[in-house]
């Protein structure tokens, strides 16, 4: 996939933001919820850093041993680096999706009623 495709699959998600409040490199999408997908426009590596749940971020690392790993400059147990090349498009897709989902999750458990 390309920069450009992964770019209009986050923004397709819904209540998404984009902007760069680290650098001019590293573009960032949020939704209601917080950071989901992080990746480097000069996309020289091709990776991105995406949320997930701890256990199943293991199992993925396991699986895809060297495209997916410990997320880079982020939480090692919530956040994966994930490189595009040479992972299948529908994976990829879907992984940055529940990177959406989480964070939008947690947005939403974190609106309880007050009483």
């Amino acid at each position: 996939m390309y920069l450009d495709e992964i770019r209009e699959f986050c923004l397709s998600l819904g209540e998404v933001t984009e902007g760069f409040p680290f650098d001019n490199r590293t573009l960032v999408f949020k939704n209601p919820g917080g950071m989901f997908c992080l990746l480097d426009v000069e996309w020289e590596q091709r990776t991105l850093n995406l949320k997930s749940e701890p256990q199943r971020s293991l199992q993925l690392r396991e699986a895809w041993p060297g495209q997916i790993v410990p997320g880079w400059h982020m939480n090692k147990t919530h956040w994966n680096t994930v490189d595009a090349e040479g992972l299948p498009r529908e994976l990829l897709l879907k992984l940055i999706r529940h990177s959406y989902d989480l964070v939008k999750q947690k947005k939403s458990r974190g609106k309880k009623p007050k009483g």
